[in-house]
Formats: C-alpha cells, sequence, structure tokens
C-alpha cells in the first residue's frame, strides 16, 4: 500500500469540551428494502464503476505506517480495514503498563492509567516502557494511535484524524487495486489532521471508587462487535488487541506471568448481547474490559462494570456523554470526542467550497450528538445547516429521506451512520445525488461500506 500523505494542519477547538467521548455511536439491525426493477437495475448499473468516487469522510485516525500494518495482518491476513485497530491495540498496552506500575492487576491500577500516558520519560512500545518502569522512571507511552496525553477523566486531549476518499482503484492514476471491491479508500488521497482540545479540557484526576483484588495474572476481556450493525469494525479492532496481547507476552507478561486473553461479542443495542456477554467476563476475573465500540453498548452496561471494580477501556466511544459520566474512575478511552471530529468535518467540507449543508443522521446517541457538533462547527466556520433529517436506522427504505436531502439544495450532504449508509448511498445513486458532494464519518467510512454497497446490502 501507498504512504498517505500527510497534511501538517491543527484544528484548535474554542469550545470546552471533555475529551474523547464514547465513540462509534449505538448501532441498529437493518432491514432489506424492497425497490421496483428499473430503479434496482439503475443503482446495479452503476455500482462498481465508481459510483462511490468523489465521497469523502473522516474518522480517527494515524498514518499508521507499512510495518504496524503488516504485524497486524499476521494476526488477521484478511483485514480490509485499519480503523480502530491502533486503539485497541493501544487499549490494551496502556492497561498492562498501568498493571506493571501497580505492581498489581487489583483496582488501584486504574489510578495509573492516566500517568501512563503523559508526564515521563517517552516509549513507543512494551518493552521499552516496561524497562523504564522497572528502573523506576516515570514514562509517557506514546501509541500507535498517536501521544494519547489522557486527561484527568480518561480520554485524550490531542487525536488524529484521517480525512479518506473514495476511488476507483481499476481506474486510479497509481494502478492500485482494491482487494474485495472494484472501488475502496483511496490511500494515495488520504490526509491527516491533527485535532488538540482546549486546555479546558485537561481536568483533574478522577478518583477511583471501589475496591477489588487481583490473583496476580492480568485478564483481559473483549466486547467488540462480532455481530451486529458495527460488526465491520470488529476484525481490526479484535486483530489489535490479540497483537499487543502477543507482544506483552514476548516481553515476559506482567506481573511475572502471560497476559489471558478473553474475548466476547458487543452486538449492538437490538440483539441486546453485551449485558450476557460482561456477565461470561465478569465470572472469568477479568481484570479489564476493552470496549465496546457503539457508544450507546458501552452506556449500557458501564454501570455492570464499574460497579464490579473493573477498568472498561473503548478504542472507539465518541460520545460526549463519557466525558462527564459517573463511572467511578473506571471507564477510559483512547478515540477522541465527536466535539472534535465535527470540527474537523466541517473544516473539511468548508475546504471545499461547500458552505451549506444537509444532514442525515442515525436516530441514536452518536448520530444526533455529531449531528449537532457538526452544526455548530459549520456555524463557526461560516457555513450553515440548511436541513436535518434523524432517521431510523431500521427502516426498509431511505428513497423520501435522500429526495428530502437532495431537494435542499444544499452543496453538501452530512451522511452520519452505521452499515445502513450503504443503503442510502444506493438511493441516493438512483435519485441521482451527486455522491462526491456526499461526506461520510467514522461510523461509515472504511472498504466495508464499498463492499456492502457493491454487494446490494
Amino acid at each position: 500500500m501507498q504512504t498517505n500523505k500527510l497534511l501538517a494542519k491543527s484544528v484548535s477547538l474554542l469550545l470546552a469540551l471533555g475529551l474523547v467521548a464514547a465513540g462509534c455511536g449505538d448501532d441498529s439491525g437493518t432491514d432489506e428494502g424492497s425497490s421496483d426493477k428499473t430503479t434496482t437495475t439503475a443503482a446495479d448499473d452503476a455500482k462498481g464503476d465508481g459510483a462511490l468516487a468523489g465521497m469523502k469522510g473522516t474518522t480517527p485516525l494515524v498514518d499508521l505506517g507499512q510495518e504496524f500494518k503488516d504485524r497486524m495482518l499476521k494476526v488477521d491476513p484478511d483485514l480490509s480495514d485499519f480503523n480502530y485497530g491502533a486503539e485497541s491495540y493501544d487499549a490494551a498496552i496502556v492497561i498492562a503498563l498501568a498493571a506493571t506500575e501497580a505492581k498489581t492487576d487489583g483496582i488501584e491500577y486504574a489510578s495509573k492509567i492516566n500517568g501512563i500516558t503523559r508526564g515521563g520519560e517517552k516509549c513507543t512500545d512494551f518493552a521499552g516502557c516496561k524497562k523504564l518502569i522497572d528502573e523506576g522512571k516515570d514514562v509517557d507511552y506514546d501509541g500507535a494511535s498517536g501521544p494519547l496525553e489522557f486527561s484527568g477523566n480518561g480520554e485524550p486531549t490531542e487525536a488524529s484524524y484521517g480525512v479518506l476518499q473514495f476511488g476507483s482503484m481499476k481506474n486510479s492514476e497509481d494502478g492500485t487495486k482494491c482487494e474485495k471491491s472494484d472501488e475502496c479508500i483511496d490511500e494515495s488521497k488520504t490526509e491527516f489532521v491533527k485535532a488538540t482540545a482546549p486546555k479546558s479540557a485537561d481536568v483533574p484526576e478522577v478518583p477511583v471508587v471501589g475496591t477489588r483484588a487481583g490473583d496476580g495474572v492480568l485478564t483481559l476481556g473483549t466486547l467488540l462487535p462480532v455481530t451486529g450493525s458495527l460488526a465491520f469494525l470488529g476484525p481490526p479492532e479484535v486483530a489489535g488487541v490479540q497483537l499487543a496481547v502477543q507482544e506483552i507476552n514476548a516481553a515476559g507478561g506482567v506481573l511475572g506471568k502471560d497476559v489471558v486473553l478473553v474475548e466476547g461479542d458487543s452486538g449492538d443495542t437490538e440483539n441486546k448481547v453485551a449485558p450476557t456477554t460482561v456477565q461470561t467476563l465478569l465470572s472469568k476475573n477479568v481484570d479489564g474490559i476493552i470496549g465496546a465500540a457503539s457508544s450507546s453498548v458501552s452506556l449500557s452496561v458501564v454501570d455492570t462494570i464499574a460497579t464490579a471494580g473493573v477498568v472498561m477501556f473503548s478504542p472507539a466511544n465518541t460520545s460526549k456523554k463519557f466525558s462527564t459520566y459517573d463511572d467511578k474512575g473506571l471507564y477510559f478511552r483512547d478515540a477522541p470526542s465527536d466535539i472534535l471530529q465535527g470540527s474537523v468535518l466541517a473544516d473539511t467540507i468548508i475546504g471545499d467550497g461547500k458552505s451549506s449543508v444537509y444532514v442525515l443522521a442515525l436516530n441514536d446517541d452518536y448520530g444526533t450528538g455529531l449531528a449537532d457538533d457538526l452544526e455548530g462547527s459549520l456555524k463557526d466556520g461560516g457555513g450553515e445547516v440548511v436541513g436535518k433529517k434523524i432517521y431510523d436506522p431500521k427502516a426498509a427504505d431511505y428513497s423520501t429521506e435522500v429526495q428530502e436531502a437532495k431537494d435542499s439544495g444544499a452543496d453538501a450532504i452530512a451522511l452520519i451512520g452505521f452499515d445502513e449508509s450503504s443503503k442510502i448511498l444506493t438511493k441516493m445513486v438512483e435519485q441521482g445525488v451527486d455522491i462526491s458532494s456526499v461526506y461520510g464519518v467514522d461510523g461509515n467510512m472504511g472498504n466495508a461500506l464499498a463492499e456492502n454497497f457493491e454487494a446490494g446490502k
């Protein structure tokens, strides 16, 4: 794969946000819709011929580099996306380093997590950081997903976003081919934007409340999407945790013993798998749970996990609710708040010369929250939202929503959704929407979107 271009652009927010909130919002199943034969044929004819080419979107992302991707691919050779893989990897590394410094896998290690990410001697891998800790030094872990720099509420104050763009690779200038679809993210056009929270977001340390003794073996559980509407995010997240555990154990483990990994499915808010998975993980005496990807799923189980005295560390939650949530000092995340994404997305749209935007957003905490953040940032940048539709992610058909967006005359359409986004894009193609005017977000931008679009899912 090509090395992505780096856009040295810093986005400084003047909003008083408490960074890194719950990630990829809620999730819901979608029903297969029916469409007449004529429009279905028109859409089918367009698929694979660059129908998505020119569509842009934003997602938390760093320039991973081929070396890290190759390590991920050794764990899962079938990966087509790496979204939130680095964040998942870092979640496991940070927990392991905190337990190493605390000399326990009990609840006490939670109070060390924020400090691991800032203020000490720089280190970039578990082995190097562990060596410094063993020497009695404070560390500042700069991870695969970025510098982290956690605030006292357990979320990063710095973040990197990727501005992604779809292309038809068979017609790409560099000759790159998509592996699983005729069109995919054109990595040669990816740009990276640095977003920094204001000083007001760097809040004091939230005290850890509760008691839970360790047993000398650090056991990590995963609560990641194997099923449900965010299942497309599961493979890189699962692979990221697996890679981290492999490398931790290769470097001697934690407390002199190998880290144990217990994997579990988060599902989504429709299949309600998460509560059962959490009970299973707690019954196996996990010391930390990595997940969930969906903000709404995390909100449904965070109280149970915190009451048990167990750390919850999400690689993908972006909801603002987590910035001030009463989590007993046990909830952490290394994905940035939607306030930051709203600003980066607004800057991208306005930077493309578009000032009027119609927003299509799914009806959940993630969708409505990010829609509001985008609207505020557009206004601050001189743009405006000329219309907004909060849609049902389980709807059988999106013809009406798409027609309303088209009729608005907006320069751009912001599509804030999950896997149902492929169905909405199909309707957009059928109804003659210029796809290069459509902008996606972390909940839908990725090669899985193109694969679902071309498969008619």
